[in-house]
C-alpha cells in the first residue's frame, strides 16, 4: 500500500488514538506489561492530548495516510529549554506497516520542518533496541541517559539521542 505524508488534522484524532493504542501495546507490553502501558496511554495519548498536539503552534504533527488508513505518525516541537533544538516526541508506525519505509518517510519530512533549529533530540526507552537501532540508522547518536522517561517516578529509563538537522 502507498502512504503519503501529510499534516495531521483534528479529523484524524480517532484514527491516531487507535494507532497509538496498537503501537504502544506492541512496542511496550514486553518491557512494562499491559497495565503500565494502559497508564501511559491514558496520560500521554488520550484523544484530548492528541488534539492538543495537533493544534499546537511551533510544532509539526504528520501522518502517513493511504487514503483508507493512517499507517504512521510523527510529532515534533521546538524545545523551549534549549535554543535551536527540536524534540521528536513521537514517531510510531502501525505494526503491520513496519518495514515499509513509513517511519523513514515521516522522519524525512519532519526533520525539514524546523529551518531555524540545529539539533533534533529524541528519548527512547532503554529496552527498545529496535527503536534505538532505527534512530541510529537515521543519524542519531546517544548523548545521555535518563532514569525517569515520561515523568518523575515513572521507573522508565531512556536513552537520549541527538542528530544535527540539515541546513
Amino acid at each position: 500500500m502507498v502512504y503519503f505524508v501529510r499534516t495531521a488534522s483534528e479529523r484524524d484524532i480517532d484514527q491516531l488514538h487507535a494507532l497509538l493504542v496498537e503501537t504502544f501495546h506492541a512496542s511496550y507490553d514486553p518491557f512494562y506489561g499491559a497495565q503500565a502501558v494502559e497508564k501511559m496511554l491514558k496520560a500521554w495519548n488520550s484523544p484530548s492530548a492528541i488534539q492538543a498536539r495537533v493544534i499546537k503552534r511551533g510544532a509539526e504533527f504528520l501522518v502517513a495516510d493511504s487514503g483508507k488508513a493512517i499507517g504512521g505518525m510523527g510529532y515534533a516541537a521546538t524545545y523551549p529549554k534549549m535554543e535551536k533544538t527540536v524534540m521528536l516526541h513521537q514517531l510510531y508506525v502501525r505494526p503491520s506497516c513496519q518495514g515499509e519505509g513509513i517511519g523513514r518517510d515521516i522522519f524525512g519530512e519532519i526533520e525539514t520542518c524546523f529551518p531555524d533549529s540545529e539539533i533534533m533530540r529524541v528519548e527512547v526507552a532503554l529496552q527498545n533496541s529496535r527503536a534505538i537501532s532505527f534512530y541510529s540508522r537515521l543519524g542519531f547518536t546517544e548523548v545521555d541517559r535518563m532514569e525517569e522517561f515520561g515523568g518523575p517516578a515513572s521507573g522508565l529509563p531512556a536513552v537520549v539521542m541527538e542528530k544535527p538537522l540539515p541546513r
